[in-house]
């Protein structure tokens, strides 16, 4: 007896015309997967899929990596300058002279008035990084403003802070690789399915060879989770307790390295005495785990030949997100797992490029990891650039967290935005508006007109897309890769390093610097600002050539190498003058907002896997939008049955600062008293969100505020919804 159809169809793939494939790193998250775009007989991109021989992804692609081809010609896309003299008034088109000139004129006569640091500029993790550095050289040699921050503030900022206090600099020590040697893997707030699906796939791939225990710390029961051999659903906020109490462990029942640490870290006796504090017993009260399982995840981790732990945003985005990070650091530390294969502490970055303004733009510094705080720095850069070394300020100016505040109180009066969108993902979004109309000047520029933050303009500035101009991003596992047109710019958009180059010739002491054309050229300078005794930022033995062959090279590489380095302090030897790594002693302070009777439930925030950040660009492509093409809101059922509430019924969302409107989904995925809702969409979580900073890393708490759930009109809802899915 015959089952089933007699005659199967096979899977066919749809012939779109390719005529030739060229090579590109993916511009979405920071995975860093190399990819080729298929470009049609008249030279038009139509398709992408993923390259073989790169080691990253090894031809995977994701479904934004797989769409991508979509965004060239994508609606809202900017072709032409425009100006106006007022926010909300008509656009007129202009020239690029004229645009680049308003912008000049605006800086200088804001400065003249109200000083220097009266300009802020805010940068983004999506351009190249010899855009980076050219931005960087712009902003420091030339406009002279201290007030210059990244968006990675948002996401990556605790990473950078607690590697630079547990090891001295900035530098994830691990690779992808590790997952391949580890004998234990600890997730810390990661998703790794819908966030980072490629390295996803790689650890899948990693546990088919060989089997070894995936622990996920995460409140909510994510993909990953199910996935997990252990879940431990932590209360929001609370990871530095669990690290801590799991060092206690550790070291209660001598499990600890002795040697390595002797060998390699300052700090082990306050350290001792801090965690002596965190027993399971008390910690469990706190985080919310059993202290079965805390003794049973601590002696896993331990007697693991090799150990790992990964986060991402679960960690960071919090109030003590830095601390998060070097406890996690502390715990390799005291377990001797940095620097060896399947050893390590690897953040997993947001952004195609965070790791390129980390090193080159400047915006925490100078280039290279250099410090304006350190006068021999300073005048290593000046007299590189041919800048007064007094020109430099001598410290960091304000975050990105703080440019804003700095708006409202009126200390910033001129704004240029750069490949971000404040807008939709800074927390507080309704305040954010306010302070936007507070500024005297403000410039835009981004690939796409329609983004929200154009609405506060004066000037805006169409940039061309990542595959329409050449350049290197730099992954998570800091590895270095190339792009190089696709296509030509759309429209009468112009690559970020031409706009740079432009506004700088608008200054006297601009025309004296050297700004190269070619960002191959600007490679060339890093790599002379690259070369140093004990840099491990070295790129001098990297080229566009050598890397584009190479499909990837990690830093560093130095000059004479045949490959790159995958993996920082093997030696044991760390950044700080001594070499050797701080153990942090990091008590617990309780400063979320909480759960309480009139806001009784945690709100948390993520990722889905159809969408990058702020929907500027997956927004607009078919198969990313179609499959979550609104705001949504997942609830417990039995939380939901107590209220009233059915599944794909819309609610309104009340917190403290301002209120949502969201369809519900009804799920066993998050406990009884929380919500979680994807970060994307605009208009939404960030009206409620809270955005208590980190006192390190100055990043926001976006997963920890306390929220109602209140009944709103069905038929209005749906109507805002599709308002609001049109915008």
């Amino acid at each position: 007896m015959l089952f089933g159809r007699k005659k199967k169809n096979p899977i066919k793939i749809a012939d779109k015309g390719v005529a030739e494939w060229k090579y590109a790193t993916c511009g979405y998250c920071s995975v860093g997967c190399a990819i080729e775009v298929g470009v049609n007989k008249d030279g038009e991109p139509v398709t992408t899929r993923g390259v073989g021989s790169a080691d990253v992804n090894r031809g995977k692609l994701c479904i934004k990596g797989l769409t991508e081809a979509q965004i060239f010609k994508a609606s809202g896309r900017g072709a032409e300058p425009r100006v106006r003299s007022k926010i909300f008034e008509d656009w007129q088109e202009t020239s690029w002279d004229t645009a680049l000139d308003k912008t000049a004129e605006e800086f200088k006569r804001i400065q003249a008035k109200y000083g220097r640091d009266s300009v802020a500029v805010v940068s983004t993790g999506q351009i190249f990084t010899e855009e980076f550095y050219t931005l960087g050289k712009l902003v420091r040699g030339v406009i002279g403003t201290n007030n210059y921050d990244g968006n990675t503030t948002l996401c990556m900022a605790s990473a950078v802070s607690g590697y630079k206090r547990s090891f001295g600099s900035d530098g994830p020590p691990g690779c992808y690789g590790d997952f391949e040697h580890t004998d234990c893997l600890l997730a810390f707030g990661s998703n790794l399915t819908e966030q980072h699906p490629i390295i996803y796939w790689r650890l899948k791939e990693a546990l088919e060879k060989r089997k070894f225990p995936v622990i996920v710390v995460d409140p909510r029961v994510t993909m990953f989770a199910q996935f997990a051999d252990m879940h431990l659903p932590i209360t929001p906020g609370t990871d530095l307790v669990l690290l801590n109490a799991l060092a206690h462990v550790i070291l209660d029942e001598g499990l600890q390295d002795e040697e390595y640490i002797k060998r390699s870290c300052n700090g082990y006796e306050d350290f001792k005495e801090l965690v002596a504090q965190y027993d399971p017993v008390t910690a469990s009260k706190i985080c919310g785990i059993d202290e079965d399982t805390i003794r049973n995840v601590a002696r896993l981790y331990a007697n693991a030949g090799a150990a790992m732990s990964i986060w991402t945003m679960g960690i960071n985005q919090s109030t003590h997100g830095s601390d998060g990070v070097c406890a996690i650091n502390n715990l390799n530390l005291i377990t001797g797992n940095i620097g060896k294969p399947g050893g390590t502490s690897l953040s997993i970055t947001g952004q195609c490029n965070a790791m390129g303004t980390r090193e080159w733009s400047s915006c925490s510094g100078l280039p290279g990891y250099r410090a304006l705080e350190n006068p021999a720095h300073r005048e290593e850069i000046g007299k590189f650039w041919g800048v007064d070394p007094e020109f430099f300020p001598k410290k960091r100016g304000l975050f990105q967290t703080d440019i804003f505040p700095a708006i409202e109180t009126g200390q910033i009066k001129a704004l240029w935005i750069i490949a971000t969108n404040p807008l939709t993902s800074m927390p507080n979004s309704a305040r954010i508006r306010k302070t936007m109309e507070k500024l005297e000047f403000c410039v835009v520029q981004d690939s796409y007109e329609d983004v929200e933050t154009a609405q506060y303009a004066h000037v805006y500035l169409p940039a061309s897309i990542w595959a329409e101009k050449t350049g290197c991003f730099t992954n998570t596992e800091r590895r270095v890769n190339l792009t190089r047109p696709i296509v030509k710019p759309y429209g009468n958009s112009k690559p970020d390093q031409w706009i740079f180059n432009q506004l700088a010739k608008r200054w006297e002491q601009g025309q004296k610097m050297n700004f190269p054309e070619e960002t191959s050229d600007v490679f060339e300078e890093m790599k002379l600002l690259s070369k140093g005794e004990g840099r491990t930022l070295d790129i001098t033995g990297m080229s566009h050539e050598i890397i584009e062959k190479k499909r990837g090279v990690q830093w560093p590489m130095r000059e004479g190498d045949e490959e790159g380095t995958p993996r920082l302090y093997t030696d044991g030897v760390f950044q700080f003058p001594d070499g050797k790594a701080k153990l942090l002693s990091l008590p617990y302070v309780e400063n979320n907002e909480l759960p309480d009777d009139d806001y009784p439930f945690w709100l948390n925030s993520g990722r889905v896997v159809e969408h990058f950040h702020t929907r500027t660009r997956t927004g607009k492509v078919g198969n990313c939008n179609k499959f979550s093409p609104t705001p949504y809101m997942e609830m417990n059922p039995d939380a939901a049955e107590e209220l009233g509430i059915e599944h794909m019924s819309y609610v309104r969302l009340v917190s403290r600062r301002g209120d949502a409107v969201v369809m519900v989904q009804l799920t066993q995925r998050v406990p009884y008293n929380m919500v979680f809702i994807p970060f994307h969409f605009h208009d939404c979580v960030n009206r409620l969100s809270l955005g208590l900073l980190d006192p390190h890393s100055r990043q926001p708490a976006f997963k920890q505020c306390s929220v109602r759930i209140e009944y709103t009109d069905q038929k209005e809802a749906a109507r805002l919804n599709a308002e609001m899915r049109a915008f």
